[in-house]
């Protein structure tokens, strides 16, 4: 079974079969969001992937790269025209990454105010140890009556997803968040209806490989599992998702 899948963030251009991976979306019918890190990256996504039903393609500017890419903000502002998906976005707190913060928060806040005045954004964010910063910023800078969120593997506490839930932000799901138990009780509680999956390949492993689109099924059936679901109304449930997030 590979049709009625979603995969709502995924880096297909970081894989060496770029192109025949997108063909393999579309065959599979594997609802999929191919996200860049930087702008870039946009137009070679576009290319590809542009003509094809089943997948999109989004405009990011990663946030672990912004201290090395942030003039590439003015080629994001450039290209934003052409994107109804922005990702991958956000912030990132982590040890890493913290040197770069202040100029990140910089960063996500112009993007944020460029959605919010051009309306009709779909976008992905990541928000490694920040959420509530992230969560703030959406509130304050994007217009939630025109643009969606959706929180790319979402680590908060049950209160900050609340407080997400609020925003109208959705929650897209991997196989990574499923494998640490503390999340399972998170997992239970977030609105059916808010629910999305994603891999984030190539960056989660599965089976000893980088993790492909048609890989979110185990996703899928795991997280069935976990909300004593069944699976196949699941699966469809989690399309409905997508279609009213598209809406």
């Amino acid at each position: 079974m590979a049709k009625n899948l979603v995969d709502f963030h995924c880096h297909l251009d970081l894989y060496p079969d770029f192109e025949s991976l997108i063909s393999e979306c579309e065959q599979k019918g594997i609802h999929t969001l191919t996200v860049t890190t930087t702008p870039k990256a946009w137009p070679r996504n576009r290319e590809v992937a542009g003509s094809t039903k089943h997948v999109r393609v989004a405009l990011g500017l990663h946030p672990q790269l912004v201290s090395e890419r942030v003039k590439e903000l003015d080629l994001w502002r450039e290209y934003l025209s052409e994107a109804r998906y922005v990702g991958e976005v956000g912030l990132d707190a982590g040890p890493r990454f913290y040197k770069s913060f202040d100029l990140q928060k910089q960063v996500f806040e112009d993007i944020l105010k460029q959605c919010a005045a051009s309306g009709e954004k779909i976008l992905t964010i990541h928000s490694v140890r920040a959420v509530p910063m992230v969560l703030s910023m959406i509130e304050t800078y994007l217009n939630q009556s025109s643009c969606k969120t959706v929180l790319h593997w979402f680590t908060g506490s049950p209160k900050e997803a609340r407080r997400a839930i609020d925003l109208g932000c959705y929650f897209s799901v991997n196989a990574e968040m499923i494998k640490n138990e503390r999340h399972h009780i998170l997992l239970k509680e977030l609105p059916i209806e808010r629910i999305l999956t994603e891999t984030d390949g190539p960056f989660i492993q599965c089976n000893g490989h980088p993790a492909r689109p048609d890989d979110v099924m185990i996703t899928v059936e795991k997280l069935a599992s976990i909300r004593g679901l069944d699976t196949t109304n699941f699966s469809n449930q989690i399309i409905n998702n997508l279609k009213e997030l598209e809406a």
